[in-house]
């Protein structure tokens, strides 16, 4: 991998001259550490946030920039860290000083103690993430690297600076670091961090649902996530976070019948979403949208393999690993829990001669949403038969097409009833009753069959003839 190691033109960059000022107006030593170095040297898109480490107070280098840098908002100082930042046109620095650290058994949370540039460095997780910038009068600029960062860039490997069961014992979430940069960068975790990481999987369980999710939605948001959740796997860590995913994994075989691994069928469901939707929402729901098929697995003679009702024990499920994780149970967790649950009702239009009824129905059903679940399902297109995978893209287009014409003509994806309760219980001098629910329950059906249009006229005179069978009495001039 060919590395960008000239600093010159980030180093004149306005934000770095009054950094430069600051460090040497304070006489403390200070470098740029991290994430800001490492995306610099691979080219990456320039990150927006810049960390400054400091032998000495992070505090008062932070209230010093602030001061030089006109427009800047005020310092936030975080005094339990010993760390401030400052916000400067769009860019975040923070600023800490270099520290020692030193952690117990029952929490990830260390006892932090001043400590040298080298030490601070020892406690990275990464030695990509411990390359350092000098910001020094005497070597401005000169790179600090004092765990061969710059080759493991170089050969897209992640490796600990020290040894890694010690780094990963000590801070458990490093090890879904250490997968999600794999992921992000399409890196390579070295044999001995990968092999920690699996000795010390049940160390996860003392980090926080929070911080879980917040890796694993990284995860999800990269090119190609499979790469993160396969690893997840492999290192048994899936297992204490996602089990339900685990549980779809393995091929059975009975009478000759097989049925596909819905673990790694899952993973390539994920990835064909992620080319064609960065939501991220979106992409749990391809994570999620066959999770009930564990649970509903059957084999059944003659038929072979069924999982009969797997949507319906799916979308129960999101819920409750939703909550588990404590994710929002929000609507976010209705739009996933709604996609789980009809992830299969248009690929099964798409298998049938496509009615303008069923391509009612499904937008009824959808809502707004309705764009959103025809990308999934065309996502769970995985067949290796050419010929197949070809005929069901074509089928989701006539799909597509139809959704537009209906949609155009019957405005059903946020469907409101031309008639309301209030209005029936008026015309037919009703009170609450459940006549009013039969009524406005036919007058749906009779859009949705196309039978009527979706318009006000058509619906009142649906009413009046519902109203009718049902021996209602009503008076013409009652609306």
């Amino acid at each position: 991998m060919k590395l960008q190691k000239d600093f010159s033109e980030v180093l004149t960059r306005p934000v770095f001259e009054v950094l430069q000022k600051a460090v040497a107006e304070s006489n403390d030593k200070s470098y740029v550490i991290g994430g800001f170095v490492r995306d610099h040297l691979l080219n990456r898109s320039q990150k927006k946030d810049i960390d400054v480490v400091a032998l000495g107070s992070g505090i008062n280098l932070a209230i010093t920039v602030q001061k030089k840098l006109e427009g800047a908002k005020a310092v936030q100082i975080f005094k339990t860290y010993g760390t401030a930042m400052v916000h400067w046109k769009g860019i975040d620095i923070e600023f800490v000083g270099a520290r020692k650290e030193s952690y117990s058994k029952e929490s990830r949370n260390p006892k932090v103690e001043p400590g040298t540039l080298e030490e601070d460095q020892n406690r990275r997780d990464f030695t990509i993430n411990a390359l350092a910038i000098s910001l020094n009068p005497e070597n401005y600029g000169s790179l600090i690297d004092p765990f061969n960062g710059l080759k493991d860039l170089e050969k897209g490997i992640l490796r600990t600076p020290l040894n890694p069961d010690i780094t990963y014992s000590d801070d458990p979430l490093r090890m879904l670091r250490a997968i999600r940069f794999a992921t992000q960068l399409d890196f390579t975790i070295d044999k001995a961090s990968f092999d920690a990481i699996s000795r010390n999987a049940n160390r996860i369980d003392i980090i926080t649902k929070e911080r879980i999710v917040d890796e694993i939605n990284k995860i999800l948001m990269t090119q190609k996530p499979s790469k993160g959740f396969v690893l997840l796997e492999k290192t048994g860590l899936l297992q204490r976070i996602l089990p339900e995913l685990i549980d779809l994994k393995g091929v059975e075989e009975i009478e000759g019948q097989r049925h596909k691994d819905n673990f790694y069928h899952t993973l390539e469901v994920v990835d064909n979403l992620c080319e064609n939707s960065d939501d991220l929402w979106l992409r749990w729901a391809a994570l999620l949208h066959d999770i009930g098929k564990a649970p509903t697995k059957k084999f059944k003679p003659p038929i072979g393999w069924t999982f009969h009702n797997h949507e319906f024990v799916g979308a129960k499920m999101t819920y409750k690993i939703f909550k588990r994780l404590k994710m929002p149970l929000n609507e976010k967790m209705k739009f996933v829990q709604k996609m789980v649950f009809m992830s299969s009702r248009p690929i099964i239009i798409a298998e049938e001669q496509v009615t303008d009824s069923a391509i009612r129905r499904l937008v009824f059903d959808a809502g707004p949403f309705i764009d959103d679940l025809i990308t999934l399902c065309e996502a769970d297109i995985t067949t290796k038969n050419p010929e197949r995978f070809e005929r069901y893209h074509n089928n989701f287009k006539i799909v597509r097409e139809k959704i537009i014409l209906v949609e155009e003509k019957d405005h059903l994806r946020n469907f409101q009833p031309p008639i309301s309760g209030e209005m029936i219980m008026k015309f037919f001098n009703l009170k609450p009753s459940k006549e009013i629910g039969l009524i406005k329950e036919a007058i749906k059906e009779a859009i949705l069959e196309g039978e009527i249009p979706n318009e006000k006229e058509a619906a009142f005179e649906k009413m009046k003839e519902e109203g009718k069978k049902l021996g209602l009495i009503f008076h013409e001039k009652a609306i």
